[in-house]
């Protein structure tokens, strides 16, 4: 497949700019790495509004908290594996006061690549989860990344975690994309068996259903970038059309997209699933993009798995 490959960090970037421009309320908070997570350009356009709270994520976690309480809409980065420092923070200010925050967290997952197992953040998409009135969203590419952005500055008023990478993803989604949350988009229809992927993964298993087709094998491929809320209805549609049902995730497999799908289909259509991400186990040191078949979730492993997962059924 010929995409083009666009970071999401940059864009990231250049939305904060341009919502900096739109709304004078907008204010964002750094935990001393925005020369990473690309923050510092909006510090740079609008110094009065940007503040790098050091080596201090509780600190910076309870002034956003009191920022946003103020009236602002605000947007805190770190890198996924630090914000984790900052639990008990989130819950009791941001959570439990309904506070208008958007983490956007950046070098999640595998794909921190070299950095290794202490900097791969598998867990945050089950531990966000996990909280009260805490919404967790995962954009697929640069397209997505710009339109949840947008989304969450417009239509929301709440607490949002976004996961972003710290590698540059292939753009899959048109220039008109709109995200909606609690929806999944179907990228590819299929008969045979459904593939539910979210951020680094969706590219994945656009890849892997490609094979599958050449090989007689109908795969549906649905990037189901809300993780809270849920498609449920999606989940339910592809048990029902399709009976089969795999999730791919750079992410661990417990309180992952896995665990979620199988919440849902446990209490409504239940059928065969196979979940595919980090199996109790901490990452390695590196390429990011060789790890996903060293932990077998790359595009030969979901090949794999969809012929097997073919013939048991």
């Amino acid at each position: 497949m010929n995409w083009k490959i666009e970071s999401l960090r940059d864009a990231y970037s250049r939305t904060l700019i341009d919502l900096g421009h739109l709304d004078e309320r907008v204010m964002v908070f750094d935990a001393d790495l925005s020369s990473s997570t690309k923050t510092w350009r909006f510090g740079k356009e609008f110094p009065e509004r940007f503040f790098n709270m050091g080596i201090s994520e509780q600190s910076m976690v309870t002034a956003a908290a009191g920022a946003a309480l103020s009236g602002k809409v605000v947007f805190a980065s770190t890198f996924a594996v630090f914000l984790s420092r900052a639990y008990e923070q989130i819950r009791q200010s941001i959570c439990y006061n309904r506070a208008n925050v958007k983490f956007v967290t950046t070098h999640a997952g595998i794909t921190v690549g070299e950095d290794g197992a202490t900097h791969q953040m598998i867990e945050d998409v089950g531990i966000m989860s996990g909280l009260p009135v805490m919404s967790v969203v995962v954009p697929a590419d640069s397209v997505e990344t710009v339109s949840m952005l947008y989304f969450l500055h417009d239509k929301t008023d709440g607490p949002f975690y976004v996961r972003l990478s710290r590698e540059k993803f292939p753009v899959i989604n048109d220039d008109d994309y709109e995200f909606r949350l609690g929806h999944s988009t179907t990228l590819r229809d299929g008969s045979d068996l459904t593939i539910f992927s979210y951020g680094a993964t969706v590219s994945l298993s656009l890849q892997a259903s490609e094979i599958l087709a050449s090989r007689g094998v109908d795969a549906r491929v649905i990037n189901m970038s809300s993780i809270k809320p849920l498609d449920s209805d999606a989940v339910i549609k592809a048990s029902v059309d399709t009976g089969r049902i795999i999730t791919v995730e750079e992410h661990s497999i417990i309180n992952g997209l896995g665990s979620r799908v199988a919440e849902v289909l446990s209490e409504n259509k239940p059928s065969r699933l196979v979940r595919m991400g980090m199996r109790d186990e901490f990452g390695k040191s590196g390429h990011s993009w060789e790890l996903f078949d060293y932990f077998h979730i790359g595009v030969d492993d979901i090949v794999k798995t969809s012929e097997k997962l073919m013939k048991e059924v």
